[in-house]
């Protein structure tokens, strides 16, 4: 499974559109492009694969693998980047200005409902490997 991440860069924020097999599934924010500055960044354009995670904060989302420079890079709810994230993605249904949106919660299972054989790891500790990517490039 491919899902592909068209983004456009803004002074305070990053947004993107996610796609899978051309279809439109959600818009996604970010931190501004700074270098790839870890927790100051969002991560460098290229293809990632994911990781299914699960934390006490976050229950079940997303681990991008083998950013350079950074670790435990992720993919999970949030809808103002400068206040909730740390050099992740967050999928939001609809957006309100650079690197802020809305309803993410509703946008991460829209992403999770595209993988059929998504099952919930409310108990998961360890990340578990999964067949998934993203491709991510400039819009």
């Amino acid at each position: 499974m491919e899902l592909q991440l068209a983004r456009s860069y803004y002074p305070t924020g990053t947004n993107g559109m996610l796609f899978y097999k051309s279809n439109f599934i959600c818009f996604t924010i970010e931190l501004p492009w700074l270098n790839n500055e870890p927790k100051r960044s969002c991560i460098p354009e290229g293809r990632y694969q994911l990781f299914i995670r699960y934390s006490l904060r976050h229950h079940t989302h997303f681990l991008i693998e083998d950013v350079p420079g950074r670790s435990l890079v992720l993919i999970h709810p949030a809808n103002d980047a400068l206040k909730e994230l740390k050099g992740f993605i967050a999928p939001v249904m609809s957006l309100a200005a650079p690197g802020k949106g809305y309803q993410s919660v509703m946008a991460l299972q829209k992403i999770k409902d595209l993988m059929p054989w998504f099952v919930s790891h409310e108990t998961l500790s360890q990340p578990e490997r999964i067949t998934v990517f993203i491709t991510i490039k400039s819009n």
